[in-house]
């Protein structure tokens, strides 16, 4: 009697038969996809990631936990090894992601130096009779340091030095573009910093100073010397300036 009454409201539907007499149960495993499925596909990409930056699987899952609270709002961009680093929990933690940080910079430098040594390789055998032009760089792009005969400083966050030369270039009228050693690519560093450094806005939006990442230039220069550094280029060479 039941079948009879389950096959009368499908073809009063206009289904057919069969579909309306299969169990609920067996429905939502045909409509919906496998979660187990989705979950083995999310667990195996978050593995891969933690390799890549040479984590377990227990601090990628804090490093999510951390970026899902208020250090995620405040820096939205930070890279795992930093956010673990920032909210250490023992000096222990602090030196292995201290130490995990400098080797992937690091790696990151050395790709950069290679592709640039590759980059002037292509450009001497596709334009040997060509001179390069180096235009300054307004925010982060770009492989060189400007070669217009500016001026470069080059400076690190929680560096007193640093913003007591900045000033003086900046009272001097000088015009120079500013590197931020240790950025991690993060614009918001970069801002900070800038206030910090009484840089004049108004400088920074007409071009005479200008606010960059470092992306492993001071590296590549091989100046000796802590920072701050201000260079210039003399005769085609990078030099630090007294």
């Amino acid at each position: 009697m039941k079948l009879q009454i389950t096959l009368a409201l499908a073809l009063f539907a206009g289904l057919p038969p069969w579909v309306s007499a299969q169990p609920a149960s067996q429905q939502t495993s045909i409509n919906q996809p496998s979660r187990t499925g989705q979950s083995q596909v999310e667990q195996s990409r978050d593995e891969r990631l933690a390799r890549d930056w040479g984590l377990g699987a227990e601090e990628w899952t804090r490093y999510e936990e951390l970026m899902d609270g208020p250090l995620g709002i405040y820096s939205p961009n930070l890279d795992p090894l930093s956010a673990l680093g920032v909210e250490s929990r023992s000096d222990e933690e602090r030196r292995r992601y201290a130490e995990l940080q400098v080797q992937a910079e690091a790696r990151r430098v050395e790709k950069l130096l290679a592709y640039q040594r590759a980059y002037d390789d292509a450009w001497q055998r596709l334009h040997p009779g060509l001179q390069r032009v180096n235009l300054p760089e307004a925010t982060s792009g770009g492989m060189s340091i400007a070669g217009s005969g500016r001026t470069a400083i080059f400076v690190k966050d929680e560096c007193a030095t640093c913003g007591v030369l900045v000033q003086r270039l900046q009272a001097a009228g000088t015009e120079f573009d500013l590197y931020m050693v240790g950025s991690r690519q993060d614009d918001a560093r970069i801002r900070d910093l800038a206030k910090r450094m009484q840089i004049d806005p108004t400088r920074v939006r007409s071009g005479t100073i200008t606010l960059n990442h470092d992306g492993g230039r001071w590296l590549s220069l091989g100046l000796a010397g802590e920072l701050p550094a201000v260079v210039r280029q003399v005769n085609g060479q990078w030099q630090r300036q007294p």
